[in-house]
């Protein structure tokens, strides 16, 4: 499991992600994009928005970063563009996330950025016979506008 997002661990085979990425255009409620180190020619990780909500002009952010790509800011730089690029390029007003408890590092990241806590889902996930709590964190286009993270309008 890769800890810091729950989630199955994942072999950035670049293969499979052309693969994976070669059927995205087919889904018209998110975005999944490759985050790429172009250095070393390799697939790092992902940006995903997904879970649209119409009503709210809303989507869920999330991304993952693996071993090859920690440590260099790759992922605070993917976050940014991302984000950047969503609210320039889209006619959302917002984005939510959840960030795991044990994640203080990427908690740090999206708080720069500009998000800030909604609330917290207490218990969230169990790990290693540990309960975890999940915080919940939402980014307005109004604040991104302004700059209060480290966007630079």
């Amino acid at each position: 499991m890769t800890k810091l997002t729950g989630s199955p661990n994942v072999d950035f085979d670049k293969n499979v992600f052309i693969n994976w990425y070669s059927t995205r255009n087919e889904q018209t409620d998110r975005l999944d994009l490759a985050i790429m180190d172009k250095s070393q020619d390799i697939t790092v990780g992902e940006v995903v928005a997904n879970l649209y909500d119409e009503k709210n002009q809303s989507m869920n952010f999330r991304i993952l970063i693996g071993p090859r790509g920690r440590n260099r800011g790759l992922g605070t730089e993917a976050t940014q563009l991302f984000i950047d690029y969503l609210f320039t390029h889209t006619n959302l007003l917002q984005l939510t996330l959840s960030v795991f408890d044990f994640n203080p590092r990427a908690k740090n990241v999206y708080e720069k950025i500009g998000f800030v806590v909604e609330s917290i889902d207490k218990n969230d996930l169990e790990y290693e016979g540990e309960m975890i709590d999940s915080i919940n964190m939402k980014l307005t286009k109004e604040k991104w506008k302004r700059g209060d993270g480290s966007h630079a309008s």
